[in-house]
C-alpha cells in the first residue's frame, strides 16, 4: 500500500517505530464524523484529526489499550481515559483487517476482540448455531481456535482456545463460552457429542493453567 507522501512515511516511521502503515479512516463523532489519518505500527496505534476537531488526535502504545474490536469495517479502541473512552473509526480500507489481525492477536492477548471469523481455520468439527436473538451462524473448532462465523454485521468472533475463559454446556444443544469481552451462549441446531464437548472444555482449562487428570 503507498503512503499519501514521503513526509507522511516519515511521520509514520518516527511516530511508531518498527513496520507501520497509513490509512484513510473515519474517526465517528457523536453526529456524523471526520476523516483523517490512522496509523497502525508494531507498538500501537496512532490518529491524526485534522480541522477544529484536531485536539480528538491521539497515539497509544499497545499497553494504554483496554480493549481493541476489529472488525472487517470497524475498528474500536478502548483506552483508560476517563471512564474507558472509547474511539471508533469506520471505512477500514479491506486490506487493513486482514494485515493487522495477526499483530492485534499477539500483542494484545485477551484485550483482543477479533470480531471476524479467521478464514485460516481448518475445523475439526463444526456445527451450525443461533446466538441471543436473531444472530445465525456456525461455530467452528480446530487445535488451537473457536470461530463463530455470521453473516450478521459485527457479531462474528475469533478466539484462540487461551482467549476463553470458560466453557459449559446444561445440555447437548447448549454452548457457552465465557471471555473477558463477553458471555456468549449458542443454542445448537445439531446435538454436540460428549467427547466433542469435553476435548474443547479440557482445552480451555488447559490453557488456563489448570491440571486436567485424565
Amino acid at each position: 500500500m503507498a503512503f499519501r507522501s514521503k513526509a507522511a512515511a516519515l511521520a509514520c516511521l518516527m511516530a511508531l517505530p518498527g513496520v507501520c502503515a497509513e490509512y484513510r479512516v473515519r474517526h465517528v463523532h457523536l453526529r456524523n464524523g471526520v476523516f483523517g489519518s490512522l496509523t497502525i505500527g508494531e507498538d500501537g496505534i496512532a490518529f491524526d484529526e485534522p480541522g477544529k476537531h484536531a485536539d480528538h488526535s491521539r497515539k497509544w502504545k499497545f499497553d494504554d489499550i483496554r480493549q481493541l474490536t476489529l472488525s472487517p469495517t470497524v475498528l474500536r479502541v478502548q483506552t483508560y481515559e476517563g471512564r474507558n473512552r472509547e474511539f471508533v473509526f469506520d471505512g477500514l480500507p479491506k486490506e487493513l483487517p486482514a494485515t493487522w489481525y495477526p499483530v492485534f492477536s499477539e500483542r494484545l492477548d485477551q484485550r483482543f476482540v477479533a470480531a471476524l471469523a479467521d478464514e485460516r481455520v481448518k475445523p475439526e468439527w463444526q456445527v451450525p448455531v443461533k446466538l441471543a436473538k436473531k444472530v445465525q451462524g456456525e461455530l467452528l473448532v480446530d487445535g488451537g481456535r473457536v470461530v463463530f462465523r455470521s453473516d450478521a454485521a459485527g457479531q462474528s468472533r475469533t478466539w484462540r482456545i487461551s482467549d476463553i475463559e470458560s466453557v459449559a454446556s446444561s445440555d447437548r444443544f447448549d454452548l457457552t463460552l465465557t471471555t473477558r469481552e463477553r458471555e456468549f451462549r449458542f443454542e445448537l441446531k445439531q446435538p454436540l457429542a460428549e467427547s466433542r464437548y469435553q476435548g474443547l472444555w479440557r482445552a480451555v482449562n488447559r490453557a488456563q493453567g489448570l491440571q486436567i487428570l485424565k
